[in-house]
């Protein structure tokens, strides 16, 4: 039985104070399976959140891989090992625009902060420019992008933030406005920071938007923005570590999804289904152009052992046809989300195996997060766990594993329904 005091205190006594967790009764998992975990009272969940065993918990192909790689041989890439040479083979070949370089690493953190790196090494300038409600993980330079909190000294006078789309309170004033009005964002902050002296290196976005709330966008949403980036010698960065390896359901990539083409993608949590591995991918020369300024090395990055385990998630995707299942079993947990009624739901959307449903005070616009933060609270005690999303942390956040199933989808539906109906508007 779970002592949830007792290893709370012994967390902060060992590991620091402030030590994040969800929810107001921390869950204590001891075991997973697919899309469900098991909690220390013996309780089952349903993981409907989760990105990081991207093809389902505990998947046997994956733990296969990584056991009879780790009985064979683990090394760095100063030794010849043909994995990871397989493996960027087998990932690149998912991509077009001539993203065919690629280098592994270990945490997403660290793909951002190389793609950033990349795109001052070819720019020969500093300037970023991230969204106004983003994550891109916590490295000293990827934080200064982090719209939740400030870094020790202030946020960097070379970063610029824009402010973010949404699908309910669209840039502009407008749906027909909202294109153009982001990248009028892009256009203000590049401006700035050549003014500033920076110049501008690079856009980082992720091209689902999915801190920002996963807002519905059409296809071509960014041209107005790629053609700004563009004119002023830019490079765009895509954050696939929550939209890529098919979670969408419809596209392999976010940036295929939206119709973006970028300069540089990044990759991390799913890729190796719980395992450290994260990835950049880039053109050639932007590549050719980061190596030859600094050097880079990382003795864990594209080690044999994360490289199987990349290679066994990719396997397990083509074997198990978990694009089509995440676009199929989306599309039909989407339908039934549309179908609850509730006077505080002002919007119900998503793609694939990421879905959110936004809350609002009755009748207006003004983000209920506290009314959100109730129903997140609620379905974990009722045996879901999802969570929150968006500027105000107003909607939730359905992203559950890639194996999810439409018996689990009537169980997430049916619990979310009931909820929405016991709690007090």
């Amino acid at each position: 039985m779970s002592d949830t005091p007792a290893i709370l205190a012994r967390r902060e006594r060992l590991l620091g104070p402030n030590m994040t967790t969800f929810y107001e009764n921390p869950v204590h998992l001891v075991k997973g399976q697919g899309a469900w975990v098991w909690d220390a009272d013996g309780n089952r969940l349903l993981d409907c959140y989760n990105n990081v065993p991207h093809v389902g918990h505990a998947h046997p192909k994956v733990v296969e891989a990584i056991t009879n790689q780790a009985l064979t041989l683990n090394t760095h890439t100063r030794y010849l090992h043909e994995g990871i040479l397989d493996y960027a083979d087998r990932l690149t070949a998912t991509m077009r625009h001539d993203l065919s370089a690629m280098i592994m690493v270990c945490t997403g953190s660290e793909a951002n902060d190389i793609a950033l790196r990349m795109a001052r090494a070819v720019t020969g300038k500093i300037g970023i420019i991230g969204t106004d409600n983003t994550y891109h993980g916590n490295t000293d330079l990827v934080s200064h992008l982090s719209a939740k909190k400030t870094p020790i000294g202030g946020h960097a006078d070379f970063v610029k933030k824009v402010p973010a789309p949404d699908s309910v309170r669209p840039l502009g004033g407008s749906h027909d406005r909202h294109a153009q009005a982001f990248a009028d964002g892009v256009q203000t902050a590049i401006d700035e920071l050549e003014a500033a002296g920076h110049g501008f290196s690079a856009l980082i976005l992720d091209p689902f938007f999915a801190n920002e709330g996963c807002p519905t966008l059409p296809k071509g949403f960014l041209d107005p923005t790629v053609a700004v980036v563009k004119r002023a010698g830019g490079v765009i960065i895509a954050d696939e570590v929550q939209p890529g390896f098919g979670r969408t359901g419809h596209d392999f990539w976010g940036h295929e999804r939206i119709g973006l083409v970028p300069d540089i993608v990044t990759m991390g949590k799913p890729m190796g289904n719980g395992h450290p591995v994260a990835g950049v991918v880039a053109r050639p020369e932007i590549l050719a152009e980061f190596r030859n300024a600094f050097g880079y090395f990382n003795t864990f990055g594209g080690n044999a052992v994360s490289a199987a385990a990349a290679n066994a998630v990719l396997d397990v995707l083509e074997d198990e046809n978990l694009v089509e299942n995440a676009r199929d079993t989306g599309d039909y947990t989407l339908n039934l989300m549309r179908q609850i009624d509730h006077p505080m739901i002002a919007d119900v959307r998503g793609s694939g195996m990421f879905l959110g449903m936004e809350f609002t005070q009755e009748g207006t616009v003004t983000p209920a997060a506290n009314f959100t933060k109730q129903v997140v609270e609620e379905m974990r005690n009722r045996g879901v766990l999802l969570h929150s999303m968006g500027r105000e942390y107003h909607a939730i956040k359905i992203r559950p594993p890639m194996c999810f199933s439409r018996e689990q989808a009537d169980f997430l539906v049916e619990t979310l329904a009931s909820v929405l109906k016991d709690l007090p508007v």
